[in-house]
């Protein structure tokens, strides 16, 4: 079969999203939440399954966002962050990092862990890219606690969450690491994103070459509230440097691109032996749910361009990063995944790969 996988987040259903504001507010109590959050996760992994996902996710019900959740709560945290904007006009803040040292709250194996406890089937775990997290670090330097002490301190954190992951037993550990085009739109010469790859491989080369095949990275053009913050950078400025990463598997959004078959080509050039690329066959943006034969006849494009062997399909992005994100229904979300998983099964019956 050509392997299809979800990206990780769901969107919230509106118990959990009812209980975040009570548990905010101080009306309910952790525990409660918990218990919530508990169901949340079930009822996600149930239908990821009944969908016929032959991987499934956490759908990220625990986390605050996809970018933050290793750092919620730490007291020696600012709100006047990095800004990311967004093409509708909506913006979204990074908190700042105020002292040191940086110490992860949350580490992602316990959403491994509570995902496994309701399947038996394969369950891979999104992680933030220590890249994402760098721009915690304000420009004006923390007195006591230099940029490098920072980054040495991030990279053996996310080694830490990582290593845990994979030693969990997750399918694949995936890195998630949207601020790639985005860093083209805030530094056009490329050196921010070279910085980036650098720091990404910094933790990357911790691990073994087996150890890495079990390790992604997804890049996106930004999803919130239906918006994007850098689609309109070329992809051909991003994937050199994307494809330098040291990592077994590359999700790429493709779906809501413009020209994908230019982009195909484009991955065509820089595809290595031993890694597979998982192409966007939905797009979590778009309303409108693809049919099964939509995404087929994507998929047919795609392995025109790339060996079977190194293909597989994804969703373009996940479907609400940030938990308050309520621009797609949890409805809609199923259903483009059923037309993802189903679309792809014929498209392998259709290339003989089934």
């Amino acid at each position: 079969m050509i392997p299809s996988e979800p990206i990780g987040s769901i969107p919230r259903s509106p118990e959990l999203l009812s209980a975040m504001a009570a548990f905010e507010s101080g009306e309910m109590s952790s525990s409660a939440f918990a218990d919530v959050q508990r169901r949340a996760v079930a009822e996600t992994v149930d239908s990821l399954v009944a969908a016929g996902s032959p991987v499934v996710t956490d759908g990220e019900q625990a986390k605050p966002t996809s970018l933050t959740y290793p750092i919620a709560g730490l007291d020696n945290l600012d709100r006047d962050g990095v800004v990311i904007p967004y093409a509708d006009g909506h913006q979204r803040r990074l908190p700042r990092l105020t002292s040191g040292p940086l110490r992860y709250k949350t580490n992602a194996v316990q959403y491994l862990q509570a995902a496994q406890r309701h399947t038996k089937a394969p369950v891979k775990q999104a992680v933030v890219a220590p890249s994402t997290l760098s721009l915690l670090y304000p420009p004006q330097a923390i007195a006591g606690y230099s940029r490098e002490q920072f980054l040495d301190d991030l990279v053996a954190e996310a080694e830490t969450e990582v290593r845990g992951c994979l030693d969990a037993g997750a399918h694949v550990v995936q890195l998630d690491f949207t601020e790639g085009r985005l860093s083209l739109k805030l530094d056009p010469s490329g050196g921010v994103l070279r910085d980036f790859v650098a720091l990404n491989n910094r933790l990357l080369e911790r691990f073994t070459e087996d150890e890495r095949a079990r390790i992604g990275i997804h890049t996106d053009a930004g999803a919130d509230q239906d918006s994007t913050h850098s689609l309109d950078i070329d992809y051909a400025d991003l994937l050199p440097a994307l494809f330098e990463t040291k990592v077994g598997n590359y999700y790429l959004q493709l779906a809501s691109e413009p020209d994908p078959e230019r982009v195909l080509r484009l991955i065509a050039d820089q595809l290595r032996p031993g890694v597979r690329v998982f192409v966007g066959v939905t797009d979590p943006l778009d309303p409108r749910v693809e049919t099964a034969e939509e995404v087929r006849d994507r998929v047919l494009q795609a392995a025109r361009h790339l060996p079977l062997d190194q293909l597989g399909t994804c969703d373009d992005s996940g479907f609400a990063p940030y938990a308050d994100d309520q621009s797609t229904s949890r409805s809609t979300a199923f259903a483009k995944i059923r037309a993802r998983i189903d679309g792809t099964a014929q498209a392998a019956q259709q290339l003989g790969a089934a």
